[in-house]
């Protein structure tokens, strides 16, 4: 692109930015389908509530004055989606510890429900479509295996819902049923979605924070507008 051209851009994007009130809205998804166990699950919360904190997550969310939105939610069967933290703008660190103590003592909803990925999927559209104006609109889905219920992402990507919004992955890759040996890329081929969309894999639940670390601070840093760092 030549110099002018980008220049334009950043301008433009500048403009449109002082219109929203954040930068990006990032709804995170947690599976907590029947093939999570308790041990996991308390791994996937704690995980993520400890990633919110990391100091390189707290400063690609602090890193413009416009701010970023979260919100989070499990997710299993294709009814069995629960909202743990609603729409907050991070506008402070204190911000982000009141979201992540809410995750942390949250409360697994169901134990027996199956994965509807493409239920989740649909579940996350709307509540991006209901959440804060924003110049950005991401999806960041956890999962440890395949869509095996309901309709599928490719089904859910290709409604009107889904213009404009980005879906990331983070894949739990335990590889121990011969169904999982799949799962990297079925999240490539399958989940992924939207302009610089990308995979974060985790060895297991225990390095699940640790990938969550990385794919929040990737997710936050983002696009930075110029003239706004």
């Amino acid at each position: 692109m030549r110099r002018g051209a980008a220049a334009c851009l950043l301008a433009l994007l500048a403009t449109q930015a002082s219109a929203v009130e954040c930068r990006l809205a990032l709804a995170l998804a947690l599976d907590v389908s029947r093939s999570v166990d308790a041990r996991e699950d308390r791994l996937q919360r704690q995980g993520l509530a400890a990633a919110l904190l990391a100091p390189e997550v707290v400063r690609a969310a602090l890193s413009t004055p416009q701010p970023v939105a979260l919100a989070a939610y499990e997710w299993s069967g294709p009814t069995d989606q629960h909202l743990l933290v609603d729409w907050v703008l991070i506008r402070s660190r204190a911000d982000l510890e009141s979201a992540a103590a809410r995750i942390a003592a949250s409360q697994r909803a169901t134990t027996e429900a199956p994965t509807a990925m493409g239920h989740a999927l649909a579940y996350g559209a709307a509540l991006l479509a209901r959440g804060p104006d924003c110049l950005f609109h991401t999806i960041d889905l956890s999962g440890d295996g395949e869509n095996n219920e309901g309709f599928g992402p490719r089904a859910a990507y290709a409604t009107p819902a889904f213009n404009g919004i980005t879906v990331n992955g983070l894949a739990i890759n335990g590889a121990e049923y011969e169904t999982e040996i799949q799962l990297i890329p079925y999240f490539e081929t399958e989940v992924l979605h939207g302009p610089g969309a990308f995979l974060e894999v985790a060895q297991g639940f225990a390095d699940f924070e640790r990938a969550m670390r990385r794919k929040l601070e990737r997710e936050l840093s983002g696009l930075v507008i110029g003239g706004l760092r």
